[in-house]
């Protein structure tokens, strides 16, 4: 499709410069609802344009050819539409590293980093331990401890297919596949008579009936990683509940889980046995991690 002639003269206009099509794109992201419309913006740029936001920085006045920008203007209609940038890009970063991501995995999202900063803050790095990840998704928990610690041996366990090849393709891209082993099951299914040192979690958490599983980003997810019975609570209850028989005396049960169910998961700690329980808030001031140590 050929460009339209300049009304006044004629000739084809230019195409748009980067810093013209930056500011173009934050405020139909901003204008459409976008939490994020600068970053979402840059993100869906570098993506269709293979380069960094650096260069924007340095070449405002860039002119991308048309095949980038054709390629820029659909991601932006799709983002428009509220596909999350994360599925458009294939690429989500976490902790250190840039995982791929695709419609059949969970978007790892910052709030879950605090989940890697209470087991690096109370588990010694330097020892050689066993660490299980029930629901790994993408790996991001699990490759995020392996790759800060490298004395540790970690056992990633998830239910889906399609996230299990996805997790096991980030693990050998990182260089990470020979610490972490990705197996297929569902919680400690596959786990029996195995004991670990710690034991972490990102599990669904969101009850079926809740209004933010068709809100955002949310609905592009996949329910299977997000919904867990009405109050939301079904799979902690089991985790938390058969977390005792996998680990060893003193080892540590770390889950995330909604800013409204602090309260309900630490009674099922105590009454799982667990002593140091305690709830960890996120930068937003929400309850969000609970951790407990085996007697």
């Amino acid at each position: 499709m050929t460009r339209e002639a300049h009304p006044a003269t004629g000739s084809t206009p230019p195409q748009p410069t980067l810093a013209e099509l930056r500011r173009s794109a934050r405020t139909r992201l901003e204008a459409a609802g976008s939490d994020s419309p600068a970053a979402d913006a840059d993100a869906l740029l570098a993506h269709a344009l293979g380069r960094d936001r650096a260069f924007f920085l340095a070449h405002p006045e860039h002119r991308p050819p048309a095949s980038s920008l054709a390629r820029f203007r659909q991601l932006l209609a799709r983002r428009l539409a509220g596909e999350p940038v994360a599925h458009l890009t294939g690429r989500r970063g976490f902790w250190s590293l840039e995982l791929k991501v695709t419609a059949e995995t969970l978007i790892p999202r910052p709030e879950t980093e605090l989940l890697v900063e209470a087991a690096l803050a109370r588990v010694d790095g330097d020892r050689q331990l066993r660490v299980a990840d029930l629901g790994t998704g993408t790996g991001a928990i699990a490759l995020a401890l392996a790759d800060e610690c490298p004395a540790w041996r970690v056992t990633a366990v998830e239910a889906s297919a399609g996230a299990l090849v996805v997790a096991r393709e980030n693990a050998r891209r990182l260089g990470l596949a020979d610490r972490v082993q990705v197996v297929a099951g569902s919680w400690f299914g596959p786990l029996a008579g195995e004991r670990f040192d710690l034991v972490v979690s990102n599990p669904p958490y969101v009850g079926v009936h809740e209004p933010e599983l068709y809100e955002g980003d949310v609905r592009f997810e996949p329910r299977s990683a997000l919904a867990a019975g009405r109050d939301g609570l079904g799979d902690l209850r089991r985790i938390v509940g058969e977390a005792p028989g996998h680990l060893v005396a003193g080892g540590w049960l770390m889950v995330e889980h909604g800013f409204q169910q602090g309260e309900a998961v630490r009674r099922l700690f105590l009454e799982a046995g667990f002593g140091g329980v305690e709830t960890l808030r996120d930068l937003a001031g929400h309850e969000r991690v609970t951790v407990g140590r085996l007697d």
